[in-house]
């Protein structure tokens, strides 16, 4: 029993060696392919975490913001009627002196 008895067994050996590589080939690429992805959902997941917890930061900014600002708008009104109290207090002082001239 020969292995090679003519030119055509050589070629269906040669062609059984390409198809075997080419399947080896594909499976090593698909591989690859698999990891790229897997990696990829890695990264998004990080990144949807990270803007989900940025997004966090950035309501409590607002929410400290928000009363802060409250804060300076109570303080803004009593200056405000403050001011006005020293402007009657000035405005009554000033008749006073004129009436005692």
């Amino acid at each position: 029993m020969e292995l090679i008895q003519n030119s055509k067994d050589l070629l269906y050996i040669a062609i059984s060696i390409s198809v075997v590589g080419l399947a080896v080939f594909i499976c090593w690429a698909i591989f690859y392919l698999a990891m790229i992805l897997r990696q990829s959902f890695k990264i998004i997941k990080e990144m949807r975490e990270r803007i989900n917890k940025i997004d966090e930061v950035i309501k409590i900014i607002k929410e400290k913001a928000s009363k802060k600002s409250a804060h300076i708008a109570l303080v803004g009104e009593g200056v405000k009627k403050i001011f006005e109290i020293i402007k009657k207090n000035s405005e009554k002082s000033s008749k006073k002196k004129k009436r005692k001239k």
